[in-house]
């Protein structure tokens, strides 16, 4: 544990303090999320960013190599002893010209963040190797999480890397095969709620706190801390100069916190001119920060957040037994954890938020894959929010946008396969039949 780290309550009426030796994932005295803060005069860190890159040099060392500890100045809450890696964060930052052209943006300007080349093939991994370096400074030697696919994943291979027993909480029916097959492959126990991600995350914050299991869910303040990282490679892939737009998936809403954070500290360390705006795409299906946002007109506030705007929200979906559904099963969750950090990100960040339908996100992924990167559904509603802000004239064509794609095209092989088998949109490429006859198939070959 570093003196320079401590954790804050994000409550300004409560604002207590605690000591990074903790494992607590909310605020023990008034129950809110919790920061990771730094006292960044004691905290060497670089004059600019460029300076990361030297760290290329000694990738022989691998926190070097990893694509978060290169930037472990940035997040310097444990000594490297503690730190756990298994090659996270080897990610590509890739200009694509043809999904610009989609939408109508002009060449150059668009950049896809490919987290799919994560060990467990998503950008959780960015997250799990800060809360895993945590866990083990702190003596953990049990977790568990609940999830929709991805987080069970990451959990399960990070927690069998360092010798941590996990448990993994998922709703009945609601994950993907894809990603469900990894956690079991991994070694996890893995427990199914007859209920949605929602019932899940409210049973697995009731079992670690009655059984002391460490939580991995991004409630946890130093999952957070390491999916900053992301925005770091971006920043790195672009020359070291920061983007005009990033747009990412919402869902839980922790990528979108820790990217508002990440920009923040950046901004007050110097070594960035300026914060890029965000756009936040949620699915139609599961909406709730569209909603509230938008429509409710929820805002940060300065950390005065109109709780009861929330509670009367939250009141409504449970009265009408509502469930959230969409294709995008990363992102089907309706009671989002981290709403108050993200409120702060999208203040922080000129933010705005849309919801876009499984039709234009399956259409996006389609695209995607395409012209080559498959990724989860999930993270084509970048594309399919980002053709709707333009459309709106919000994002120019010269802008420089970065578009997260949070997860690889086999963590939900079925939907792919459906959507081009069935025909279920304008880019489906199903497979065509023959008979058994080398004539006949050749008349097919275009």
């Amino acid at each position: 544990m570093t003196d320079a780290s401590y954790q804050k309550c994000i409550n300004p009426n409560c604002g207590a303090e605690f000591d990074c030796g903790q494992a607590m994932f909310k605020c023990p005295s008034c129950g809110e999320l919790l920061d990771i803060r730094y006292n960044w005069d004691e905290i060497y860190v670089p004059s600019k960013m460029s300076e990361f890159a030297k760290r290329w040099a000694t990738r022989d060392n691998p926190l070097d190599f990893s694509g978060v500890w290169r930037f472990r100045e940035l997040l310097n809450y444990c000594e490297d002893e503690n730190k756990v890696t298994i090659g996270e964060g080897q990610t590509i930052l890739q200009q694509n010209d043809a999904v610009a052209e989609y939408v109508d943006m002009e060449t150059g300007c668009l950049f896809l963040q490919y987290e799919g080349l994560n060990p467990s093939g998503s950008f959780k991994d960015n997250g799990m190797t800060a809360a895993f370096s945590h866990a083990k400074m702190v003596g953990a030697t049990s977790s568990a999480c609940a999830s929709t696919g991805n987080t069970s994943a990451s959990v399960a291979l990070y927690a069998h890397s360092c010798g941590i027993k996990c448990t993994v909480f998922i709703g009945s029916g609601r994950i993907a095969f894809g990603k469900l097959s990894q956690a079991m492959d991994y070694g996890a126990q893995t427990i199914q709620i007859l209920g949605d991600f929602d019932d899940c995350m409210r049973q697995v914050q009731d079992v670690c706190t009655k059984l002391g299991l460490y939580l991995l869910n991004s409630l946890n303040p130093f999952r957070l801390e390491g999916q900053k990282a992301i925005m770091y490679r971006i920043i790195e892939g672009l020359g070291w100069e920061v983007p005009d737009w990033i747009i990412v998936p919402g869902g839980n809403l922790g990528n979108s916190s820790a990217f508002g954070k990440a920009f923040s500290e950046l901004k007050q360390l110097g070594l960035i001119d300026h914060v890029p705006r965000m756009a936040i795409i949620n699915a139609t299906g599961a909406d709730t920060l569209t909603d509230l946002v938008n429509n409710k007109k929820l805002t940060w506030n300065d950390g005065h957040v109109d709780q009861a705007i929330i509670d009367n929200y939250y009141a409504d979906l449970t009265a009408r037994n509502f469930s959230p559904h969409t294709c995008a099963s990363a992102i089907e969750i309706s009671r989002p954890v981290n709403l108050k950090k993200c409120l702060r990100a999208i203040d922080i960040c000129d933010g705005v938020v849309r919801a876009v339908t499984d039709e234009e996100i399956l259409d996006a992924k389609a695209l995607i894959g395409k012209h080559g990167l498959g990724c989860e559904p999930a993270s084509a509603a970048t594309i399919a929010g980002l053709k709707h802000l333009r459309a709106e004239g919000l994002i120019d064509a010269d802008q420089r946008v970065a578009c997260v794609l949070t997860g690889h095209a086999l963590k939900d092989p079925d939907r792919t396969v459906n959507y081009h088998k069935d025909k279920q949109g304008k880019l489906s490429n199903p497979p065509i039949e023959a008979s058994n006859d080398l004539d006949e198939i050749l008349k097919l070959i275009k």
